[in-house]
């Protein structure tokens, strides 16, 4: 068996929003904090919270649940902050909690159904089962690249 047959591996981080799962490719977390109040900025889209100040960078901090387009709620100390590098810019999602860490391959993971109707398409790249749990695998880029407006 050469390297080419072995399917590749990727590491995903599980967690939860308005009582389901989603995940992300491990690679594109650079930490995970707990909620900080956001200071809101005037004229960012709805589902952009504000910001807040890590270790003296400006950090926009989505709320990852009203971006996907998921009922809203209150925030809480419960909640976590993902933060997530894309491209070079770093932005926080704001979810419910943090379930773990899955190693897939690639051929545990399937293509979501055609949803052409949805306000965010492509934001789902792939499905898993695990066991009775149904995890979507969101597509990093498409959920957070947004028209880059930044009210002064």
């Amino acid at each position: 068996m050469s390297d080419t047959d072995i399917p590749a591996t990727v590491e995903l981080l599980t967690f939860r929003l308005a009582d389901q799962e989603y995940s992300l490719d491990i690679m594109s977390v650079r930490e995970i904090r707990g909620w900080t109040r956001t200071t809101p900025l005037p004229h960012a889209p709805r589902f952009m919270k504000g910001v807040i100040n890590l270790r003296g960078t400006v950090l926009p901090v989505m709320d990852l649940a009203e971006r996907l387009g998921l009922a809203p709620r209150e925030q809480n100390e419960r909640n976590v902050i993902i933060v997530v590098k894309h491209d070079e810019t770093m932005t926080g999602l704001l979810v419910d909690a943090v379930s773990d860490i899955i190693a897939l391959t690639s051929e545990d993971l399937q293509p979501p159904p055609d949803m052409s109707a949805s306000p965010l398409p492509g934001v789902v790249s792939a499905l898993t089962l695990i066991g009775d749990r149904m995890i979507r695998v969101l597509d990093l880029s498409a959920t957070v690249q947004i028209k880059q407006t930044v009210a002064a």
